[in-house]
């Protein structure tokens, strides 16, 4: 009996923390519904006139558009490199692959203001402030640790005994790592993707110092709204940002259970 209640308090605290969480979040629902011309919840009614405002509006069409073509390439790089990255140092073994698996975790230690001003700076002797490949490299940096540390978290559960039998039976390296180590580690690969797109989607401060007025991402311009005006249309562009980060986070969490059910072992 002393062991359920422990449970259920422990239970009951967590679904505490996590409405704290989430609250501050979930607010913005109601507040994107609203029948007002300013921020507040509804007060006559619900209405769908700023939901209206973001999908007929230029401005927030292309932002949407923006952010989504440069996270999924910043997604695709980051994860083609940090995979390999990963692949690399796991096969090395060493101090020297342990050093750079924490190299590569630099731009999760360093502050993002510090990154972006020494990004701007660096960017501006190469002349790609406010171009696309400059803002998808510099999101791919950022979304780099989190496949790394995915993928060098599925290898520690992969059998090397696998390999060296696709080996022995002919297979070459290149043979080996596309139909034997990378199907057994994809749930880690999927992982680091889906969070380097979510960090990409999410990212504000990169972007305010190395673009201007070409690039337009949806949380730049929620932070140009802000600034210019607190119209509600703001509140339905953080719903549409939420979904999609909480659609994202369910394939790889679906994906992750498929895998899992596939290889119980």
């Amino acid at each position: 009996m002393k062991t359920t209640s422990r449970r259920g308090i422990l239970l009951a605290a967590g679904w505490v923390v996590i409405f704290f969480l989430l609250a501050p979040s979930l607010i913005v629902f109601p507040i994107s519904l609203t029948d007002t011309s300013y921020l507040g919840l509804p007060e006559h009614g619900l209405s769908l006139q700023h939901w209206h405002t973001v999908v007929t509006n230029r401005v927030w069409r292309g932002g949407f558009m923006q952010s989504l073509v440069i996270a999924l390439s910043a997604s695709a790089v980051a994860t083609a490199a940090g995979t390999l990255c990963a692949i690399g140092c796991w096969r090395l073994s060493s101090r020297f692959g342990e050093f750079v698996r924490v190299l590569m975790l630099a731009p999760l230690i360093v502050p993002q203001i510090v990154y972006a001003l020494g990004l701007y700076r660096f960017y501006a002797s190469l002349h790609l402030l406010d171009t696309y490949a400059g803002v998808i490299a510099a999101h791919a940096a950022i979304g780099l640790p989190f496949v790394v540390l995915t993928v060098s978290a599925a290898l520690v559960n992969f059998d090397v005994r696998l390999e060296r039998a696709a080996r022995n039976l002919g297979a070459t390296p290149m043979q080996s790592l596309r139909r034997v180590l990378i199907p057994n580690i994809k749930a880690g690969i999927i992982s680091g993707a889906v969070f380097a797109f979510i960090a990409s989607w999410d990212e504000l401060i990169i972007v305010l110092f190395i673009a201007s007025r070409k690039i337009r991402t949806l949380p730049r311009a929620i932070w140009s709204g802000v600034n210019e005006s607190l119209d509600p249309a703001i509140a339905a562009v953080a719903v549409i940002l939420i979904i999609v980060t909480v659609l994202v986070l369910s394939i790889s969490l679906l994906s992750g259970r498929r895998q899992t059910a596939r290889n119980p072992n």
